[in-house]
């Protein structure tokens, strides 16, 4: 083993430290919730004891005792900042975590495991927001996600129409010409088929696409990449080899914003999730209740909600502040069964 590569191993235990810290912090910040008071003495010294007690003779107690007095002062002043959280599918680095920072870079993401957490997490109250994809232009609707939101009752806030651009990314110093292997979500390999088929690379599917870009970066496989985001490359210290590989060029998701509360901002599109009777025209009835008050629809999508039962999703341009929108609305309540009203709120388009 050469100095150089003893300094990359380094360079990638610092990496991980980094995300570790993050992490660490993350949970603080999720503790402050279940707190009435910052300052616990007694959890200190419980911290503190654990890590005495836990030295393995190469580094000094007293050199990590300083290391966590620190972490402890920095967790400290973190909780008294009152920052909102914003939950996310996937790893950091995930495309929810950029179109969240797109939205609001005030507010801190939070990774989730699967899209039932992130609804749940803002339902208790864990996170003040979420937000989740529910249509891409090449996959199409996210089915999973719009199942969710049938029976949810969260409100929708806001909206972020994001341009995809996948990124090639690989650990330092790999040599381009020796990548035989890509990890990717299934999704984004899919997107990217052109040119893994030019490059003759074997693509693999992996949980997301930021979840691949952290495991090349942990486990090192040999003549490997991942495909994700330029995010993931900067937070899982990777090189880009190649950007924006994905064979279209309009590679478009549509992320929605949930919360608890209603929107209180001026909004200027409107979500509502409905049913019909089964009976001939009652559909073409609710979109005629929009057409006659000239109101653009953007959106229609069936989801099977129960067997035989479709939900209907609808957005449309306007405000419900809006009397020809309230008019519209109050024509489809009629004409519907468990009318949803999601919310009316301001949709951000990111190029």
């Amino acid at each position: 083993m050469s100095l150089e590569e003893i300094r990359k191993n380094i360079d990638s235990i610092d990496s991980q430290i980094m995300q570790l810290l993050n992490n660490r912090m993350e949970q603080v910040l999720l503790a402050k919730k279940f707190k009435t008071e910052i300052e616990d003495n007694e959890r200190e010294k419980e911290v503190l004891d654990r890590i005495g007690q836990n030295s393995t003779g190469l580094i000094n107690a007293e050199f990590m005792e300083k290391v966590y007095v620190e972490i402890i002062k920095e967790s400290k002043r973190l909780q008294q900042n009152n920052f909102e959280l914003i939950a996310f599918q996937g790893e950091h680095g995930a495309y929810g975590e950029v179109a969240s920072r797109e939205w609001n870079r005030d507010l801190i993401p939070f990774p989730c495991n699967t899209f039932a957490e992130v609804f749940d997490g803002v339902q208790s109250g864990r996170y003040e927001y979420g937000i989740v994809p529910v249509e891409n232009t090449l996959g199409g609707s996210v089915a999973q996600v719009n199942q969710l939101l049938i029976n949810t009752d969260l409100h929708v806030v806001g909206a972020v129409e994001l341009l995809v651009h996948h990124c090639l990314l690989a650990l330092p110093g790999t040599d381009h010409r020796e990548i035989r292997t890509i990890y990717s979500h299934p999704q984004a390999l899919s997107q990217c088929r052109q040119f893994l088929l030019r490059n003759k690379l074997e693509p693999v599917q992996y949980s997301d696409t930021a979840g691949a870009a952290k495991m090349l970066a942990e486990k090192r496989p040999k003549r490997a990449a991942a495909i994700a985001s330029k995010l993931a490359a900067n937070l899982y210290h990777l090189e880009i080899i190649k950007e924006k590989i994905e064979d279209l060029d309009r590679n478009m998701t549509r992320f929605l914003v949930l919360s608890r509360e209603e929107n209180r901002e001026k909004g200027d599109k409107c979500s509502i999730v409905f049913a019909t009777e089964h009976k001939a025209g009652t559909l073409f009835s609710v979109l005629h209740s929009f057409a006659k008050k000239s109101i653009s629809l953007t959106r229609i999508e069936s989801i099977p909600n129960e067997p035989g039962d479709y939900a209907f999703f609808l957005d449309f341009e306007g405000s419900n502040k809006n009397d020809k929108v309230v008019e519209a609305l109050n024509d489809v309540k009629k004409i519907t069964t468990n009318f949803k009203f999601m919310g009316c709120y301001k949709e951000r388009r990111v190029q």
